[in-house]
């Protein structure tokens, strides 16, 4: 794909997905900038816009110019935008490596779908004073991971996953809860569900379907989650305060998305040693199997 081309294209993407963050419409957007609403349609299309009309969407959406053009980093401080922006890399990529506790959702079981709205739903303290527009947000990115999840059953990217060993131990010694004694909640049948996640994982590694590789990191890792994107010669750095395990944090904190060739390359570096370091195949699993048995 012509790099000039892909560039005006990936301007419409983030256009889209902050404008989702937004809670906006194209309609909306059209009618508080005087863009027409086909116009907005054409450029999260992909199709050419002018800077200064882009600086003005870009005022209405609360966002920098530079982070609508990808101009060195993006900074994302919205789950429902960083959410959709991982949707839209994953559309167009070969490879994925993650460090994404406790596991790349990407390989989540249909289990953990089933109970994630609960969990965010619970992460979300009862007395805030944005609880409301939380939990519309909420509803939102669990439209947006469906997707992801469809996006990726039909593609098939190649996919390492690094997977904390000490995040699974405390997964399971918590259960799948989205906050410290949730109210009417039955803790220990939300402790069953994360243990199946974990057998999950071990189905995954004991007979590992083409494209997945999967390693158990026992060493220190990294306290952000980090994924790298790869298409081709490309690659782009996603970095995410924002979970979807046990406590789910989807409220507070700031992503990054970069293609910047430094800090790529430096992330790309620390998923080689930890994948070296990591455990593999039968190792893996006995590792995991013995977590299941220590918090029996």
């Amino acid at each position: 794909m012509d790099s000039q081309y892909q560039a005006i294209q990936e301007v419409g993407e983030r256009l889209r997905a902050f404008r989702i963050g937004a809670g906006l419409s194209p309609e909306e957007i059209a009618n508080q900038t005087g863009i027409s609403r086909a116009a907005i349609y054409r450029y999260e299309s992909g199709q050419p816009i002018r800077v200064d009309t882009l600086a003005k969407i870009a005022h209405l959406l609360n966002v920098s110019l530079t982070s609508l053009l990808g101009v060195g980093s993006e900074n994302i401080a919205s789950a429902l935008v960083f959410f959709e922006r991982m949707r839209q890399l994953e559309a167009e990529v070969d490879h994925i490596s993650v460090l994404f506790g406790p596991i790349s959702y990407l390989l989540t079981s249909d289990e953990f779908d089933e109970y994630l709205p609960r969990v965010l739903y619970e992460s979300v303290p009862e007395h805030v004073q944005d609880r409301k527009a939380a939990l519309n947000d909420i509803d939102k990115i669990i439209e947006v991971l469906k997707e992801r999840k469809l996006n990726y059953s039909q593609r098939k990217p190649n996919i390492v996953s690094l997977v904390s060993a000490s995040e699974l131990e405390q997964y399971v010694r918590s259960g799948f809860i989205g906050c410290v004694n949730p109210k009417n909640v039955d803790v220990e049948a939300r402790k069953d569900v994360a243990r199946r996640e974990v057998e999950n994982i071990i189905n995954l590694l004991t007979d590992p379907p083409i494209g997945i590789q999967i390693g158990i990191v026992v060493d220190s890792s990294p306290g952000s989650s980090f994924q790298i994107f790869t298409q081709s010669s490309r690659a782009q750095l996603a970095v995410s305060p924002f979970r979807l395990g046990a406590f789910a944090n989807v409220r507070i904190g700031v992503a990054n998305i970069t293609s910047v060739h430094e800090t790529v390359k430096l992330h790309q570096d620390v998923t080689q040693r930890l994948w070296k370091r990591s455990l593999k195949g039968e190792a893996a699993v006995k590792c995991l199997q013995q977590i299941l048995v220590s918090q029996t």
